[in-house]
């Protein structure tokens, strides 16, 4: 099972998870909409993965990138890491406060008690062999050096210009498949 975790403000309705959806829904797929609050969204995943008994394959986009370091930690399962927030308990302290939900027109409340429960979930570097890093230079959200220096052995995609979101990334959903299935 693939598993596709959205970033901050995002679900799993967000367009990145229904191109992703449509292109692997033969290789069981599934994008579940979680909690802002991270200990939630944790417990959600942490459930998910529990039920598929450790056949998992990670997706993670931006936040979701840095839930997925921590289950590859865990449960020693292969993940896909775009444009991954590596340190969210330093960048999300500039939303804190009423945040808009980017799938609907919905706010919440991020607060400084959500930053503390993410340091909880921070982890050293893992296996080479088990991720692969999908990093866009022009990401005006994250700086990209700082996932290619905390996860110096990854399987690199980088690519100059792009965005955040990571753009027309369905050019390596072959790629993707590819490491999948060889991890």
């Amino acid at each position: 099972m693939i598993i596709y975790i959205h970033g901050f403000s995002s679900s799993g309705e967000g367009h990145k998870a229904k191109q992703f959806r449509e292109y692997f829904k033969e290789d069981g797929f599934i994008a579940p909409s979680l909690s802002y609050i991270p200990d939630l969204a944790i417990k959600t995943l942490d459930e998910l993965i529990e039920s598929y008994k450790g056949d998992v394959k990670l997706v993670g986009s931006s936040l979701g990138g840095f839930y997925a370091l921590y289950f590859a930690k865990k449960y020693n399962v292969p993940i896909v890491l775009i444009n991954p927030s590596i340190y969210p308990y330093i960048t999300l302290k500039k939303v804190l406060g009423n945040a808009p939900s980017y799938h609907d027109t919905s706010t919440f409340t991020w607060l400084a008690s959500h930053i503390e429960m993410l340091k909880i979930y921070e982890v050293d570097l893992l296996e080479k062999n088990k991720v692969m890093l999908m990093l866009q230079k022009a990401d005006a959200s994250l700086d990209y050096k700082e996932a290619i220096k905390k996860l110096p052995h990854a399987e690199l995609i980088l690519e100059d210009n792009g965005s955040h979101s990571f753009d027309a990334i369905e050019r390596h959903f072959l790629r993707i498949k590819e490491f999948f299935r060889v991890s």
